[in-house]
This record gives structure tokens, C-alpha cells and sequence, in this order.
């Protein structure tokens, strides 16, 4: 079971990288959770909840607004219902011009053969200055 959720994940990466949004979406549970970092530019105190406000509120924005915008995973580790993912976020955001290779860490957990749940552990302060133009000391 664990390595059919291992390729669940690369197969969603697989289609957000080839921007089949709505394959990486159909491979998620009708009431998939997105829990985005504290402080990052889409944390709003709440998960994202369901396909279409997901969607609508992190991959609509985020075709938007970024050129290039992908996510390299650099490792995937298993741990059965939860599957780890290691790896950067890479892309130049439109309004600044900047560009970002922000680490990144993302928390899948998968349910009925699909995914349910994402936890994001990112630099939020890399991308913040990334969307603001500025330099935080963090990434200074």
C-alpha cells in the first residue's frame, strides 16, 4: 500500500508539473485539506478545504502571478499513510521580478487511495521578500 502512495504523490507532481491541474485535483479527496505555513502570502488561520477552493485560491493565483513557477521534490520518504516531500519551490514572481528557490516541506497523507491532507513547511520569509521585492535578513 505504501509504495501505490508514493506514486499517488508523484503523480500528482507529475501533472502540476506538466500543468494538468485538474489531474493533480483528481487524484485528491473531494474534501482535500491544504494547511499552508504560518506567515507565508497565502496564510489566512484556516485550511483550504475541497477542490474547488483550492483551486480557486492557491493554484488560480499562483498560475497567475508566477513565470516558470514549479516544485522540485527532492525526496519522497514513506511512512505509509503519510508520505514526506522534501524539495524547493522555483519560479519568478510577475510583479517584482524576482525569483525564488525557497526549501520547502510537504506532509501528504493519504486516505482511500487519494490525498486528503497537505501540511506546508516553507521559507516564508524567502518568499514573502520574493512577492514584496524586498530583502528580510533572513535571506540577506
Amino acid at each position: 500500500m505504501s509504495q501505490a502512495n508514493v506514486d499517488l504523490l508523484r503523480q500528482a507532481y507529475d501533472a502540476f508539473a506538466r500543468g494538468e491541474i485538474g489531474s493533480a485535483l483528481d487524484v485528491m479527496t473531494d474534501d482535500i485539506q491544504f494547511v499552508v505555513a504560518e506567515n507565508s502570502v497565502f496564510y489566512r488561520g484556516a485550511p483550504y478545504s475541497g477542490k474547488q477552493e483550492i483551486l480557486e485560491k492557491i493554484f488560480a493565483p499562483t498560475g497567475a502571478d508566477w513565470d516558470g513557477y514549479r516544485i522540485d521534490f527532492e525526496k519522497l520518504h514513506d511512512a505509509g499513510d503519510i508520505i514526506v516531500m522534501q524539495g524547493r519551490y522555483r519560479g519568478t514572481y510577475k510583479a517584482t521580478g524576482r525569483t525564488t528557490d525557497a526549501q520547502v516541506v510537504h506532509i501528504w497523507t493519504v486516505r482511500d487511495g487519494k490525498l486528503a491532507k497537505l501540511e506546508q513547511s516553507v521559507d516564508t520569509a524567502g518568499m514573502r521578500d520574493v512577492v514584496a521585492g524586498t530583502t528580510s535578513a533572513a535571506t540577506s
